[in-house]
């Protein structure tokens, strides 16, 4: 599929985008704004005695705690009880008789109500929301389990749930696909966890799951069939799934509770050293955050056969014969297995792995997290440096004689701010917030996304993204002033497939009045993609450098086949414009590929026609109308007449005059354009349907387009 990149970045007079987030007052001069750094530090704790039990009844008094050798003050202090033995549901009986009895020494088992999707919800700090609980999460990634695994994973949950849950546990639910979801808070609803596991949509994502016994770059057999590179879309595809597990941690860090989460995958396959940092960070997000990792390999128990099996054909060439080619099979399943031990061994958990019960993996996890206890403590040290910090936890003398194991995190990572990311840090940042479902609210952003035919069964999709210029912070240097803008996307088809993505990184530098009036424009970011007709859902983000704050925007839609449409007549998208900018004076040039440029119908003469976006305009302004009609059997200019329309209700408020348009078929894309400037100064402020109406007489068909607009004085 191929993708246009990044076009033009341009400045322009405009109206400000309502912003999603007021912006806190800027304080006024002579005043000093005080910030707070301290953070809540949480240790959980678990103690035995030499037989292997918890030892309960302990103290704050009985320990004593230090960071990089430094004494700490123990502030939140509490025991978490928790219960081992499985509980069946009771039987629904047949009819429904009175309830019987509960034994009077049955403790109450509160139910917990489930929040809305895409959130854990959080406690206040120093909170412990669900004493004397077990928090477990099922993490199911779609994306790296075929179909048959994703069944698998499916059953072990579902039986987990029947036979082996206890009431102490409360689950919870996530999966990743297109990207992170929160199915299902912490509750201990069996009946309501067991229809989000069944709801789970087999064969979502499997498209992306790569097989662990496929051929390894090192394959020794060159006659083996030939393959497409997929090295540089593994390396994406690995980062993302460990980005997920990443933003799962840290979600979960909300809770100060010991968290375990059981992730169902059919392993993960690194690229050399090309995931180390993807994977470092997620390790660390977890350690930060009080999670241990449990992986559970879908796949089970796996021989591989040299000559291939019924799932896939042959690899072909004398390796197969000759042993190469399953050493390569047994050398990338071990690889994409240790990623899995590594997330586990690094972070507390255990991996399951080439074994078939999976439910084993589920009840593993469950019987780490025994009674312990929670310490809290906010450190002394505020910097918020990214820093690792040293964790010393020591029972006092007259404990040290009875404890058998004591078990706690050694260390964490500290918070670090934004201005202290490098490189790898950014990056990371920017996929994490891309694959998360809820939005980014901190810089607004708009988004309008068109479309244009090229040949019979390709679109072009141009993207245009718009930010207020009052959001954006500026650096001075030199008598410059500048701001870095980064722009990550991706076009997923109906099936949750990537059919497209950009990203790119603009420094818009800007003197003198420019920088003065920023706050009172917008900034303008183009992209485009090539596109078959077919539904789906864009996703873009945008980070601004200087602070650090990001916005997403994400919308459905749909490129329409217009060779289908044999009663109207087909036209693109129509495009409302307040604006044409030379391509000369923008200030950034992201792509000057002349091709790229001359794809794009709203370029002419070298002049964008900059899409309204808003569909916002003034009374001195003039309304620029840009759209395509198609005529695919004409071997010349079919005569069309057009007409654009303001109505008030239903009042027309304006017309223009027919527009008839004799001139300019592309002789390739069949498309005639169609173009008008319409001056504003006879319509009143307020709201109007904009109505554009296209007729061929010759045909005796028509096409109409409506978008709502609004005009201010």
């Amino acid at each position: 599929m191929q993708i246009m990149r990044a076009i033009i970045a341009t400045l322009f007079s405009g109206l400000l985008v309502v912003s999603a987030q007021t912006p806190p007052p800027a304080a006024p001069k002579g005043v000093v704004k005080f910030g707070a750094t301290t953070q809540l530090v949480v240790v959980d704790v678990t103690v035995k005695d030499k037989s292997g039990n918890p030892i309960k009844g302990l103290k704050p008094a009985d320990f004593n705690i230090t960071e990089d050798g430094k004494k700490q003050d123990i502030k939140i202090f509490t025991y978490q009880e928790l219960e081992e033995a499985a509980t069946p549901p009771e039987p629904v009986p047949a009819k429904a008789p009175t309830p019987a009895p509960k034994a009077a020494d049955a403790p109450a088992v509160p139910s917990v109500k489930a929040v809305t999707a895409n959130q854990i919800a959080p406690s206040r700090p120093g909170e412990v929301k669900y004493k004397n609980r077990r928090l477990l999460v099922m993490f199911f990634d779609m994306t790296s389990m075929p179909i048959q695994d994703q069944i698998r994973a499916q059953t072990a949950a579902q039986k987990f749930l029947k036979t082996q849950m206890t009431p102490s546990d409360l689950m919870a639910i996530m999966a990743f696909s297109s990207d992170l979801k929160v199915l299902q808070d912490f509750t201990d609803d069996r009946d309501a966890l067991a229809k989000i596991i069944k709801s789970l949509t087999i064969g979502e994502g499997s498209d992306l799951a790569v097989d662990g016994s496929t051929l390894a770059d090192n394959e020794e057999d060159t006659g083996a069939a030939y393959t497409a590179d997929d090295t540089e879309f593994n390396i994406f595809n690995t980062d993302r799934k460990l980005a997920a597990l990443e933003s799962a941690a840290r979600m979960l860090g909300a809770l100060p509770e010991k968290k375990a989460l059981v992730y169902f995958a059919s392993g993960v396959s690194k690229t050399g050293v090309d995931n180390e940092a993807q994977l470092r960070g997620t390790i660390n997000a977890a350690i930060r955050n009080n999670v241990a990792f449990f992986p559970i390999d879908a796949r089970g128990l796996v021989a591989s056969a040299p000559l291939g099996d019924a799932t896939k054909g042959s690899p072909g060439g004398s390796g197969m014969y000759g042993g190469s080619s399953a050493r390569s099979q047994q050398a990338s399943l071990q690889g994409s297995q240790d990623t899995l031990y590594t997330l586990a061994a690094d972070t507390g958990g255990k991996a399951l792995l080439d074994n078939n019960d999976l439910g084993l993996g589920i009840v593993q996890a469950q019987k780490e997290i025994s009674s312990y206890y929670i310490l809290g403590y906010y450190s002394a040290n505020e910097k918020l440096d990214g820093r690792y910090r040293r964790i010393k936890l020591q029972p006092v003398p007259e404990l040290q004689a009875k404890i058998g194991k004591i078990d706690y995190r050694q260390g964490y990572f500290a918070g670090k701010e934004f201005g202290k990311f490098n490189s790898t840090d950014k990056e990371r940042q920017l996929q994490e917030a891309l694959m998360l479902g809820d939005p980014m609210t901190d810089l607004s952003v708009a988004l309008e996304v068109d479309y244009f035919r090229m040949a019979r069964d390709r679109y072009f999709v141009p993207v245009t993204v718009k930010i207020p210029g009052s959001e954006l912070e500026l650096a001075h240097g030199k008598g410059v002033e500048s701001t870095k803008l980064d722009f990550i996307g991706e076009v997923r088809d109906s099936k949750g497939a990537v059919q497209g993505n950009v990203r790119d990184y603009q420094e818009i530098k800007l003197k003198g009045e420019t920088a003065g009036t920023l706050s009172k424009r917008t900034l303008a970011y183009d992209t485009g993609f090539t596109l078959p007709p077919g539904a789906y859902t864009l996703k873009f983000l945008t980070r601004e450098n200087e602070t650090g704050k990001m916005g997403t925007f994400e919308t459905k839609f749909v490129v329409p086949d217009l060779t289908t449409q044999l009663k109207y007549l087909p036209i693109s998208s129509v495009v409302l414009s307040n604006q044409r900018q030379d391509l000369s004076t923008a200030l950034a040039i992201a792509e000057k590929d002349k091709k790229l440029i001359a794809a794009n119908p709203l370029v002419q003469d070298n002049r964008k026609l900059v899409p309204s976006v808003t569909r916002v305009f003034k009374k001195e302004q003039d309304m620029f109308v840009f759209l395509q009609a198609y005529q695919p059997d004409a071997q010349t200019t079919q005569p069309l007449v057009a007409t654009v329309s303001f109505y008030r209700g239903k009042v027309k408020a304006f017309e223009t005059a027919p527009l008839e348009i004799t001139e300019g078929l592309d002789a390739k894309t069949k498309a005639l354009p169609i173009r008008f400037s319409v001056p504003l100064d006879k319509l009143q402020p307020g709201r109007y349907t904009c109505q554009v109406s296209v007729l061929d007489p010759a045909a005796q068909k028509f096409a109409f387009w409506r978008a709502p607009i609004v005009m201010v004085p």
